[in-house]
């Protein structure tokens, strides 16, 4: 920490500001190889891979479902947990990855092992 200001490690990210993103609302980014989808349910924010595991289609423009803690492909309607990146329903059976996220000062922050 210096000068009041905590500094960021290598392989964490600031994605955007906390005031970028609305309740029950996920966005993509892109982190080196990694495409991460960012949602925020209240005052939480969960990361988690953005490739849906069933096809390749980006499950940021799906639905977030708050009281599950899940974010349901828009194409064939498969629900990934935010907290494990379990699917909970088909077609996907395959896991999407979820990655650390933390609010530093006014930043939301991911941490993508082996990044630079």
């Amino acid at each position: 920490m210096t000068d009041g200001v905590r500094e960021v490690a290598v392989n964490q990210h600031r994605l955007c500001s906390v005031d970028d993103l609305q309740s029950g609302e996920a966005r993509a980014f892109v982190v080196g190889k990694e495409h991460i989808a960012l949602v925020r349910i209240d005052e939480r924010f969960y990361a988690i891979g953005d490739i849906c595991s069933h096809q390749r289609i980006s499950l940021s423009e799906g639905d977030v479902h708050p009281e599950a803690c899940e974010l349901e492909c828009w194409k064939h309607g498969s629900t990934f947990s935010l907290i494990t990146g379990e699917p909970s329903t088909l077609p996907a059976t395959k896991a999407v990855p979820v990655y650390p996220v933390e609010v530093v000062d006014d930043g939301v922050v991911v941490t993508v092992r082996g990044s630079r």
